[in-house]
């Protein structure tokens, strides 16, 4: 507990001594705050379920991939596809809110005309996002 002495003329002290006050308060406090039941902001929602048996959208909407194998298939998505699909696929992609990336990656082996084509099917789309993936298996080569 906090004292003060008097002032040196002997008058009496005025000031009230505030620390067994404070001392209260924060025991009723802490009493407080331990028997408040604990409040939970959970708000329970049956989401609609997603049919197990769905077929995945050809289009994705962050990234999508086109790989064109050795024998110069055409891949979008590890799913096979001919010129027109592709177009089709690469227009739907285009159409979104946010143009997904497009990721292109040709087998090391593939034929180069196969690819220009594939590439120019990609330019013609209008596609701004995109980027070739596996670059590294040809850093040995130079």
């Amino acid at each position: 507990m906090a004292m003060s002495a008097g002032s040196a003329e002997g008058e009496p002290m005025v000031e009230m001594n505030t620390t067994p006050l404070i001392d209260v308060m924060l025991v009723l406090l802490i009493m407080m705050i331990i028997t408040i039941p604990i409040q939970s902001h959970a708000v329970k929602i049956d989401l609609p379920q997603q049919p197990k048996d769905q077929v995945k959208p050809p289009v994705e909407p962050d990234k999508n991939k086109i790989f064109i194998d050795e024998a110069g298939r055409v891949y979008w998505n590890s799913v096979p596809v001919d010129d027109t699909l592709l177009r089709q696929y690469l227009d739907a992609s285009k159409a979104l809110p946010v143009e997904p990336e497009l990721h292109f990656q040709p087998a090391p082996t593939a034929r180069y005309e196969v690819v220009d084509h594939v590439l120019a099917i990609v330019k013609r789309a209008n596609i701004t996002k995109l980027g070739f993936v596996g670059n590294e298996q040809y850093g040995r080569d130079f």
